[in-house]
């Protein structure tokens, strides 16, 4: 469970975010991270969040967005607000890291989503572009998908998709939040 100061990193986008006001912290009003992204780091794909807005404030750097098909930088002091259903992705638009505060509202499982991929890719169990193979994604999209989809296909023939390809996932194993597995290394025989 994520907590106020928790911070996380994705090895595979180059991003790493500390929490600064959890869902617990505003009664699920809100999500407010710092994210830092490495030269050359991005978020995993383009995505929609059905009912939530998401607030970007840029502190250092230079941050690319494409919003809708159309490309904006923001510099240091750069705020921009994309609005519910709106597609979206982001990547860092510099030579140096660009670091940012954003702030999605209202809250819902957006820190379960977070830390879920996130702990994935430190796993080595993503793609090159941070995604995991698509049972397991189907599991995870599923049960998120009230705070993210993909930006097409259209929600009904995503949710038609995933009615299919979760019940095969959770077959294999797969669940909606991941935890990484811990093993502890045999003890040698005493003889």
């Amino acid at each position: 469970m994520i907590r106020t100061g928790d911070t996380i990193h994705n090895p595979v986008t180059g991003e790493r975010i500390t929490f600064l006001a959890t869902s617990a912290d505003t009664d699920g009003e809100a999500v407010v991270i710092e994210v830092v992204v490495q030269p050359d780091g991005f978020v995993a794909a383009a995505h929609v969040h059905p009912s939530q807005s998401e607030r970007f404030a840029v502190v250092d750097g230079t941050l690319g967005i494409k919003v809708r098909g159309d490309k904006l930088t923001l510099q240091r002091g750069g705020v921009f607000i994309v609005k519910p259903g709106t597609p979206h992705r982001f990547w860092n638009a510099g030579e140096d890291e660009v670091r940012f505060v954003c702030e999605v509202r209202p809250a819902l499982q957006f820190e379960s989503l977070l830390e879920t991929m996130f702990t994935l890719a430190a796993d080595g169990k993503t793609n090159r572009k941070g995604m995991p193979n698509p049972l397991r994604l189907a599991v995870i999209a599923q049960a998120h998908f009230d705070t993210v989809q993909l930006p097409y296909p259209s929600p009904w023939l995503q949710k038609a998709g995933l009615a299919l390809g979760a019940p095969l996932g959770r077959g294999l194993g797969y669940r909606p939040t991941y935890t990484p597995e811990v093993h502890t290394p045999a003890i040698p025989a005493v003889s």
